[in-house]
């Protein structure tokens, strides 16, 4: 038996997780497995003509099975995509995934839907010729994308290709996340690779903690915050209270929260919702701007069986953990329209939690020139993208093509992030004994942060320690 891994994304990257596995028997049959099928976002795809996610570097159409570690756009983001270009295996993910991504990956489609069709009428209004590119995919790309999806609970092993047995393990990161875990045999040995998918925390928040896993031969690791520490997680309600003081309350101003619309969104809901049942919340509005993080709260308290034990125990006390006096959820583009006319303080918690899309681009475009104001970042921006320069810095950035002064106050909690840091990422792979794991590959990181946990793992004992590089094929 050979075994091939290429990756095609989160290589050297954040975003665009990609791996291929391919598996050639004795008999000369080959099966190819494909870990995520994930959007590249930020700088990679800032020239259209070389935008990443227009070519898969692999022929969709010979991919046996796809295995979705969880439901993010830069892990989920281009299956329908995949599938319209001739994939149509099956899609093995845990139950909370596939339902997070029949709402995603419709609301990724019509986002691509609505760009495409305001970046040809504004190259028609300006007297240039349209992009000849259409979407990366429609809607109606979406059915047939979700009609292939096969649900796997954690810790229920099945043979999803002959000699090919997967399970999943809980990663924390967000709900549904899963840690990928496969035994392929071919009669004479069994090879075991792990794929961490994106791992989470180990701090008192909604979900539990990583769970560990199985001794691996080959493993596949994120590196997201592989060179640093969070800030220690001292009171995330003080914290969160004392910025909605500062802003809405002191300054008389509104406090934007681009948020991711699954997880980010329900954390900070459920910080506030505390804050409110403690009688500490501050009596102004709290919009939530996303439809999309709407139907993902929906999706949330129909899965609460995974949340930690004691969150499952506060809900016998407050069920719904997600919405207040005070709270309003915004469908309608003309609501969200009327925010902007809004005069004194609120909090406004919108998509994405990168500013690359949504309509919180809208709201900062509207309120970031004011120095009342305040953007309140609360999870990870890949590099390039709008997120990334205000909190880079910069001093006025462009949005829908206007030039935008950044003269609110700008603030983020390290609290929220989904992703370990390295030490987290150190004790999530404690469960592994060095000397019995063959080969290390990291992914999912920029290069400061795979180096930097490279040489920190090493200190651990961890030997043959790969960095994985876009396209490169390595013998497993």
């Amino acid at each position: 038996m050979a075994i091939t891994l290429t990756s095609h994304g989160a290589a050297g990257t954040v975003t665009g997780s990609k791996h291929l596995l391919e598996i050639t028997h004795r008999d000369g049959t080959t099966r190819r497995l494909l870990l995520d099928c994930g959007m590249f976002q930020g700088e990679a795809v800032y020239d259209a003509k070389h935008d990443p996610n227009r070519r898969f570097g692999f022929d969709p159409s010979s991919i046996d099975a796809l295995v979705l570690s969880h439901a993010h756009i830069d892990h989920s983001g281009l299956i329908p995509r995949l599938v319209a270009e001739g994939f149509g295996g099956p899609i093995y993910s845990t139950p909370a995934t596939k339902d997070l991504c029949s709402i995603m990956l419709a609301d990724s489609a019509h986002i691509q839907e609505y760009d495409h069709a305001y970046d040809v009428k504004r190259a028609r209004k300006r007297g240039e010729a349209p992009d000849e590119d259409s979407p990366l995919y429609t809607v109606a790309d979406v059915e047939p994308a979700m009609d292939l999806f096969v649900e796997v609970g954690y810790g229920n092993p099945t043979e999803i290709l002959p000699g090919i047995k997967l399970s999943f393990t809980d990663a924390g990161h967000i709900l549904g996340s899963a840690a990928v875990h496969l035994s392929i045999d071919d009669g004479e040995r069994t090879l075991r690779v792990s794929f961490t998918g994106d791992v989470g925390r180990y701090v008192d928040r909604l979900l539990p903690e990583p769970e560990p896993f199985g001794q691996a031969d080959v493993l596949l690791c994120e590196s997201t915050y592989g060179d640093r520490d969070h800030a220690a997680i001292a009171e995330a309600e003080e914290e969160l209270l004392r910025y909605v003081t500062d802003i809405c309350v002191t300054n008389k101003g509104k406090l934007i929260i681009p948020a991711f619309s699954i997880g980010k969104t329900q954390e900070v809901l459920y910080t506030l919702n505390a804050l409110s049942n403690n009688g500490k919340l501050p009596r102004i509005p709290v919009f939530i701007d996303s439809p999309l993080a709407i139907s993902a709260t929906m999706i949330s308290r129909l899965h609460t069986h995974l949340y930690r034990e004691e969150v499952r125990a506060e809900l016998l006390r407050d069920p719904d953990l997600f919405s207040f006096p005070g709270t309003e959820f915004v469908r309608s583009a003309d609501r969200s329209k009327q925010l902007n006319a809004i005069e004194g303080p609120c909090i406004i918690i919108a998509a994405s939690g990168m500013m690359e899309a949504g309509r919180v681009r809208h709201h900062l475009r509207n309120e970031l020139g004011d120095p009342a104001n305040g953007l309140l970042a609360v999870g990870f921006c890949a590099p390039g993208t709008l997120g990334a320069r205000i909190l880079d810095g910069a001093e006025e950035v462009k949005i829908f093509g206007d030039t935008i002064p950044v003269k609110a106050r700008i603030m983020r909690m390290a609290f929220y992030s989904a992703h370990a840091d390295r030490n987290e990422l150190v004790r999530y792979l404690t469960c592994q004994d060095p000397k019995k794991l063959e080969k290390l590959f990291l992914v999912h990181g920029v290069d400061h942060s795979l180096e930097g946990l490279r040489d920190l793992l090493a200190t651990k004992g961890f030997k043959n320690i790969s960095i994985a590089r876009k396209g490169m094929r390595y013998k497993l």
